[in-house]
């Protein structure tokens, strides 16, 4: 399982597709849907958080919409959680956005970012780019000039070292 804390940008299709996978299990194993994975690392982060439904529901639209940028329809109705909404009349949660009259000024809540360290995300970015040399050589050179990665909305990078949770061997090692 990988659940990457890069921006889904970076990811090539078979990045992202997997990407959106595996996040699906680990909202299913979140939500208790699910016996499998439920001890795995990577979701450490997210259930350290207050709600997290509510963040890997972020997580999902996320990537969702980067899905939608290349044309790819990734199903909105399988994140169970999508991020609240609420309407500028005072009126809360989902449903009651979704059921809000026409033309009612609807906003994000937002959801916590997650605190992501700079050593993770560059252990990821080493990562992403072994994987993209290997299969996706166009986009390894895209990649490859850029200054560095972006992270995906829902984190904050802080200094730091690689992820304690992290299982995943460093590339260049």
């Amino acid at each position: 399982m990988r659940l990457w804390s890069l921006h889904p940008r970076h990811l090539d299709r078979q990045g992202l597709t997997g990407c959106w996978r595996e996040t699906l299990l680990a909202q299913a194993v979140l939500a208790g849907h699910t016996r499998g994975y439920r001890s795995h690392p990577q979701l450490e982060r997210f259930r350290a958080q207050a709600d997290p439904l509510d963040s890997i529901g972020e997580y999902l639209e996320v990537l969702a919409e980067e899905a939608a940028t290349r044309g790819y329809r990734f199903d909105r109705s399988r994140i169970d959680r999508r991020p609240a909404r609420s309407v500028k009349d005072g009126a809360a949660s989902g449903e009651a956005a979704h059921g809000a009259s026409a033309g009612a000024v609807v906003s994000r809540v937002e959801v916590p970012r997650i605190p992501v360290t700079s050593g993770q995300l560059d252990l990821e970015w080493r990562h992403l780019l072994h994987k993209l040399e290997e299969r996706s050589p166009e986009r390894w050179e895209r990649a490859n000039s850029l200054a560095g990665p972006t992270a995906h909305p829902l984190f904050e990078v802080v200094p730091g070292p690689v992820e304690s949770w992290e299982r995943a061997e460093d590339p260049q090692r």
